[in-house]
């Protein structure tokens, strides 16, 4: 009876014994200073977000509706435009409902690790080199429960019957009943080198170069949390591929540099005009995001709510990047490798398979300051700016669903050059 009562004023069972330790250390190899070796290790814990029992809040039967249209108020079978219609003529939609797993909802938690090596190569410059990794476990998702038995799945998708009136449906009467359950696991690890300081007196530089690898459900990728697992008869394991954030390789790297140039001459109209320049940029090399393909059509669900699908690999996954003939555009992935699967069936093609492009941009500008009065501080300050210097064309997104116009094409790009003037006074 206790536990009943204690269940009675809760939606999920609570969890307090979360034992967060966290331990770091640091080690002067040389005792000099010059090199440290570091490292760490955090188990974090999330609690349960809001959302999570907002979304029961539109649960039948606080908010069941029925929206009827051009009928009278003294009866909804009588159409204002058709007259009197047969009795039960109007639908009642069904509604869904969301609901929480009881037992399944053990707080989210994440283990974080870190060891790394930082030596100093002078007075003002440090390298990095360190690994960082996380192990996460039970993050959200969402399942639809109230299913059909699989081998009515074709007869669904051909529209010749109909999921509410399905007789091997648990709960009949519903739109769908998804259960929400903290159940998924995730990991990462990279590699991560940072270059950091004063490279000359004139040259202030930082590079970081990450190589890494995070894996994720589809449930914490593109969706975010809370989202749905895809194919609920299998479950959140059938999503698991790289995460909506994954970039195998980035390079990131800004300097400024003071062009050494004239900028001592005793020629005072040469160290004014051509002396003094400054040259900075922010560069960023990066591979592509990872891009899930999905269905068109009724395969698109398997006409089951709160389900979606990816297609088959019939072929090897290549880039070839070909312009298509006629309208100019780019082709970016080989879209014979991909089919339809068998009605009914799930594809075989692994969450987020496939990369959208990477990207190379430089962005670098140039500034000078033109002194009025050294005493006064009065001075002319002009910049030159570009983004995209190089020009590079950069695309961006790519048609990701099978049976679509654009499936395979580059949908967009980022901005090409941008150039810009500006100057200040200050007096």
């Amino acid at each position: 009876m206790l536990q009943r009562l204690l269940r009675a004023n809760g939606l999920v069972n609570n969890h307090w014994a979360a034992f967060g330790p966290r331990i770091g250390f640091a080690y002067d190899v040389t005792g000099s200073g010059k090199t440290v070796v570091r490292g760490g290790f955090g188990v974090m814990y999330e609690r349960i977000q809001g959302n999570d029992m907002y979304d029961a809040g539109s649960n039948p039967p606080f908010t069941a509706n029925a929206g009827l249209n051009n009928v009278t108020f003294d009866n909804v079978n009588t159409s204002i435009l058709n007259g009197p219609q047969p009795a039960g003529s109007v639908p009642i939609a069904p509604v869904g409902i969301t609901g929480l797993a009881l037992n399944g909802y053990n707080l989210p938690v994440s283990y974080q690790y870190s060891v790394g090596v930082q030596h100093s190569l002078g007075a003002k410059t440090v390298l990095s080199v360190q690994y960082v990794g996380n192990q996460n476990r039970h993050q959200s998702d969402r399942r639809e429960i109230d299913l059909p038995n699989i081998a009515d799945l074709p007869a669904l998708i051909a529209g010749t019957a109909n999921y509410n009136s399905d007789p091997t449906l648990a709960f009949p009467g519903f739109s769908g009943i998804r259960l929400s359950t903290n159940e998924v696991n995730a990991h990462y690890n990279a590699l991560q080198v940072s270059l950091n300081g004063n490279v000359t007196k004139d040259l202030q530089l930082q590079v970081n170069y990450t190589l890494s690898r995070s894996i994720d459900p589809t449930t914490g990728g593109d969706n975010g949390d809370l989202a749905n697992v895809t194919n609920p008869y299998l479950g959140w394991r059938y999503d698991i591929g790289p995460s909506q954030f994954d970039r195998t390789n980035i390079l990131l790297a800004n300097f400024i540099y003071n062009i050494p140039l004239l900028k001592n001459s005793q020629n005072r109209f040469l160290k004014t005009t051509l002396g003094g320049w400054e040259v900075s940029g922010i560069i960023t090399v990066e591979s592509g995001l990872p891009l899930n393909l999905s269905l068109s059509g009724n395969q698109g669900s398997n006409k089951l709510p709160n389900s979606s699908n990816r297609p088959d690999l019939v072929g090897s996954i290549s880039y070839p990047e070909t312009v298509l003939a006629g309208n100019q555009k780019i082709q970016w992935f080989n879209t014979a490798a991909f089919a339809d699967p068998t009605v009914g069936t799930w594809g075989n093609l692994g969450f987020d398979a496939l990369r959208r492009p990477g990207r190379d941009n430089w962005n670098i500008s140039l500034m000078k300051n033109f002194v009025f009065s050294e005493s006064r501080g009065s001075r002319f300050e002009l910049r030159i700016e570009t983004f995209n210097t190089w020009n590079h064309t950069q695309f961006q997104n790519v048609g990701g669903q099978l049976g679509s116009g654009q499936f395979g094409q580059v949908t967009s790009a980022f901005d090409p050059r941008i150039f810009q003037l500006g100057g200040k006074i200050y007096f």
